[in-house]
């Protein structure tokens, strides 16, 4: 199979949304708070044209076990 970047990159997305999935599962045990508990950054870019009005709001919310999930996809991604 020929390795692509394109690949590379969907395999990240998928393992940040399964690390984050997991992370929604597990976020109910108390005592794994550490993994579950994410760092929220937010983008808010807004103008006003008078004729077009942009407003777009972009939030990423990044916790340990999206990072693990990243990793693993990485991992799994050179193995192929």
């Amino acid at each position: 199979m020929k390795k692509s970047k394109w690949i590379l990159l969907l395999l990240i997305l998928l393992g940040l949304l399964a690390g984050s999935l997991i992370g929604y599962w597990l976020d109910a045990v108390p005592g794994l708070t550490f993994l579950t508990k994410g760092l929220t950054t937010e983008w808010s870019p807004f103008f006003d044209l008078h004729v077009i009005v942009v407003d777009l709001s972009i939030r990423i919310n990044i916790s340990l076990l999206s990072i693990i999930g990243m990793l693993v996809a990485i991992w799994w991604y050179r193995k192929l």
